[in-house]
């Protein structure tokens, strides 16, 4: 997991492997008062998306969990860069997240939408109350099939997915609608996880994020 400790991202060139080392000060959710986020992933997420919410609610003091949709933790993602997941989904259903956030690329999102312990995990985050968000393909492919979204949202404008979506899709790169956050894809993904950030820490922390990352204020 990944938590308000240091955490070193390190890419190799050979490889193309993503991996995470940390030095870990809080472990699990009984004995830490970090909110705890979830990321899951699968074969073609996009990484981009993946690493930007993900890194980002970690400066903010969130623990991050990336959990893996697939049968083991290492994910080649939608440009062929590998990120090697905390644990698996099944793993992660009987805990309570305060957020859990499912990035787009594609058939990544196509593989969250048909994971069951996923689909258990979104449903109840949904009707708890707790935040839910999508971005690129998932509001769509993900959400929308699992009827999880509200009367509003946004995703990558490409047909095949605003269609799907009808008379929800909304303008602006960043929709909040309810307990659910939707965003458009890779170029929105920092403004996303900057507006995640504001909406479990409140504005202050979100600004201090974003001028520590350059990122223009929500």
């Amino acid at each position: 997991m990944l938590s308000q400790a240091r955490a070193f991202v390190h890419v190799s060139p050979r490889l193309g492997v993503v991996r995470r080392q940390l030095v870990q000060h809080a472990s699990v959710r009984a004995g830490s008062s970090s909110l705890q986020v979830l990321v899951p992933i699968g074969t073609g997420s996009e990484e981009i998306e993946t690493c930007c919410i993900a890194d980002t609610l970690v400066r903010a003091g969130a623990e991050v969990t990336v959990a893996s949709v697939e049968e083991g933790l290492t994910v080649t993602c939608s440009r062929g860069i590998k990120i090697v997941a905390d644990v698996p989904i099944t793993d992660c259903e009987s805990k309570l997240w305060d957020l859990v956030v499912c990035p787009g690329g594609m058939p990544g999102a196509e593989r969250l939408r048909d994971s069951a312990a996923l689909t258990s995990i979104i449903g109840d985050q949904r009707s708890s109350g707790r935040w839910l968000g999508a971005v690129c393909a998932a509001p769509a492919v993900v959400l929308q099939h699992h009827n999880l979204l509200d009367d509003k949202a946004t995703c990558y404008p490409a047909p095949k997915f605003t269609e799907t979506l009808g008379g929800k899709l909304a303008p602006g790169e960043v929709v909040v609608a309810g307990n659910v956050v939707t965003s458009k894809g890779p170029g929105t993904s920092l403004p996303f996880a900057i507006k995640l950030v504001e909406l479990l820490y409140g504005k202050e922390k979100a600004n201090e994020i974003a001028d520590q990352m350059l990122v223009p204020r929500p």
